[in-house]
């Protein structure tokens, strides 16, 4: 099997497998075994390894010595470093991407902030709300900065479901809002101020 193959294996293998994490369906703890990974989706055990190093990168699993894979568990401490991370990244690419957010950019961020408002369940919701984040970041043209800002938004979105799961309720983001109307008014530092605000919120939410 050659490289690029493998490589879009894992891709693949990696990314059910986060969205299994992130939903609970695999909850924190639950053995991840390279076997019974590859058995399922047809794979060597070569994509499924680089699979589990995609999913260790982002926080959602572990490998530890002679017990092999297991889905991450999450305190606190780990919920506010990754929301201050994700904070003073996301400012960063705002920054970079200002000069070229145009107005068919900023309309697709607010229709993305209008399918959030619609949203009928926690899952449609956190989908709409990345996509709203990525739009207005996605012009900076920092490749890897972007790449790093998506694995926390995955860790991110996991202490979101783990907390909504039970009950659900779609907010309102006027925050979204906010950042939209300043963009559109060139208050790129404005909108940086609410950006930055609104991600630390996850860092005050208890996982449950």
């Amino acid at each position: 099997m050659t490289t690029a193959k493998n490589d879009t294996i894992a891709l693949r293998i990696s990314k059910v497998l986060a969205d299994r994490i992130i939903s609970g369906a695999l909850e924190p703890g639950s053995r991840l075994g390279q076997d019974h990974v590859a058995e399922e989706f047809g794979a060597s055990h070569v994509p499924v390894r680089e699979a589990f190093r995609r999913l260790e990168s982002q926080g959602l699993v572990a490998s530890e010595p002679r017990r092999g894979v297991r889905v991450a568990g999450f305190s606190l401490e780990e919920v506010r470093e990754v929301a201050e991370m994700r904070s003073a990244l996301e400012v960063l690419a705002l920054r970079n991407a200002a000069p070229h957010l145009t107005k068919a950019i900023l309309d697709q961020a607010e229709e993305a902030n209008r399918a959030a408002d619609r949203a009928r369940d926690v899952q449609a919701w956190e989908e709409a709300n990345r996509s709203f984040h990525r739009t207005i970041i996605a012009p900076c043209g920092m490749p890897r900065l972007l790449k790093a800002i998506d694995d926390l938004h995955m860790t991110s979105a996991r202490f979101l479901f783990s907390g909504w799961r039970a009950e659900w309720e779609a907010p309102t983001d006027r925050d979204h809002r906010t950042i939209l109307d300043a963009l559109r008014a060139g208050q790129v530092e404005a909108a940086a101020s609410v950006l930055a605000r609104h991600v630390q919120t996850i860092g005050q939410k208890r996982p449950r």
